[in-house]
């Protein structure tokens, strides 16, 4: 009987997970709307007087995204306020969605890797995830890895879809 070989093992191919660049720390979504009158209507003092006696400890280490579940017409200012108080506390504060956030994050540690290692090498941008990591980073993944590998193939060893080879 011939001895079962992995060949995926003993190859040069990279495998790129972006699941290991995926937040550990919780990720919060902070409604705003909980400090307007009627949670509608940004009244300048209460508002203020809210976020000044609000515990923002609460949100030590952790990343938040900043929105309002209302249709409320809200000053340019107030979010940044919010920002002021989160600031000394948040790991990253985004005024938008999670997924927006997730983006930011991304954005941040995508552009601080080190792609030297993968240079000349063919590589799988691995496409199955149990994180929810937004179709966007994908796509920054591959201009971000481009420049440095052969080629790049999405998906998994046993199945995967070629996307872009060096000429």
């Amino acid at each position: 009987m011939d001895e079962i070989v992995n060949r995926v093992a003993n190859s040069a191919l990279e495998v790129f997970d972006l699941e290991d660049y995926f937040p550990m720390q919780p990720i919060v979504e902070m409604d705003i709307s909980q400090w307007l009158f009627g949670g509608f209507i940004l009244k300048e003092t209460e508002f203020r007087d809210q976020l000044k006696n609000h515990d923002w400890a609460q949100y030590k280490d952790v990343y938040v995204a900043l929105y309002c579940s209302q249709d409320a017409i809200l000053p340019a200012w107030a979010y940044s306020l919010i920002a002021v108080f989160l600031q000394p506390h948040t790991l990253k504060v985004v005024n938008g969605t999670k997924k927006e956030l997730l983006l930011a994050v991304y954005q941040e540690t995508l552009d601080s890797l080190d792609y030297a290692p993968f240079r000349g090498k063919p590589l799988i941008l691995k496409g199955c995830s149990k994180k929810p990591v937004p179709q966007e980073v994908y796509v920054l993944a591959v201009q971000k890895l481009m420049p440095f590998v052969k080629s790049i193939m999405f998906g998994e060893a046993c199945s995967s879809v070629p996307l872009y080879k060096k000429k």
